[in-house]
């Protein structure tokens, strides 16, 4: 039953995106940016993570998810650090994440021959 809670809300958040970007004028880039600010947002008011309690990884891989944890760092370091925690916060709760997409377009990049779109 938890894979099938994470299919559906992994899914239905990328629905939403494939629907914006059809449907709408919005950059792939803009919409990218909303999701993770919908992330911080739901995260700082406490109700995303309801929402990983329910999904766990439908919830916490999506973009939503990165903001929701920059919410969390920022909010822990705040209560630990004070106010420089607001600076320091949400880098140490997603150094990990940052790190494995960076590594991985270091791979891809060392790996494949980029081509020109004409």
């Amino acid at each position: 039953m938890d894979y099938i809670k994470a299919f559906f809300v992994g899914g239905s958040l990328c629905l939403i995106g494939q629907l914006l970007i059809d449907k709408t004028k919005l950059t792939p880039a803009r919409i990218l940016v909303s999701y993770v600010v919908i992330g911080v947002l739901l995260g700082a008011i406490g109700l995303y993570p309801k929402l990983v309690d329910f999904a766990a990884a439908g919830a916490t891989v999506p973009l939503t998810g990165f903001g929701n944890t920059l919410a969390k760092g920022v909010k822990e370091a705040v209560q630990k650090d004070g106010f420089l925690g607001i600076f320091s916060g949400g880098l140490k709760a997603s150094a990990g994440g940052i790190t494995a997409a960076i590594l991985a377009g270091l791979v891809a990049g060392v790996l494949f021959k980029a081509k020109d779109k004409s």
